[in-house]
């Protein structure tokens, strides 16, 4: 069984939210770490565990960021990391997979569906083994609770229910 770690330095986890329904906001998690366990190279019978700090969020606002890590959204507090831990493999064909499994937030834990591209596995210049993929999926943020709204002048709102999770991810094979 070969276990993979996460290269943080070389790796992005980030979210985006419809803000007055015209444009995305993006947010980024800086604090995270994962865990891919597989018997194969093609990584087609893997268990996926990831966890994230919530106070690692970052918008590149200070004052969102406060307010993304209280009540009205994350609950930071009560609930200081997101997890998710895969229940299924499907692969689709030899670079997409369909990846299931268990995203838990502000206590409430919902399955979810994946898109996930495996762009391969290369040995760096320091002979380390990595393995690259991007990942793609959505969230109904109210099934996780999160429900803070506003109205905007013209009878919209201030945010989208969708929120688009995107991960390009690189792995690093443990000796």
């Amino acid at each position: 069984m070969a276990i993979w770690k996460i290269d943080q330095s070389h790796s992005d986890v980030e979210f985006k939210i419809k803000h007055l329904m015209i444009t995305n906001v993006t947010g980024y998690f800086t604090k995270y770490d994962a865990t891919v366990e597989s018997n194969s190279d093609d990584f087609s019978d893997a268990k996926i565990s990831f966890e994230a700090e919530v106070a690692g969020i970052t918008t590149k606002n200070e004052q969102r960021d406060q307010h993304l890590q209280a009540e009205d959204f994350f609950h930071a507090a009560q609930y200081p990391t997101l997890n998710f831990v895969s229940t299924g493999i499907k692969k689709v064909d030899d670079e997409t997979y369909k990846v299931t499994g268990d995203l838990t937030m502000r206590g409430v834990t919902k399955p979810v569906e994946l898109d996930v591209e495996f762009s391969g596995i290369v040995k760096d210049p320091y002979g380390q083994t990595k393995a690259g993929f991007e990942v793609k999926g959505k969230i109904a943020r109210k099934e996780y609770g999160i429900t803070f709204n506003g109205p905007t002048d013209n009878g919209g709102l201030l945010l989208g229910e969708e929120v688009k999770l995107l991960a390009s991810v690189q792995l690093v094979k443990q000796a």
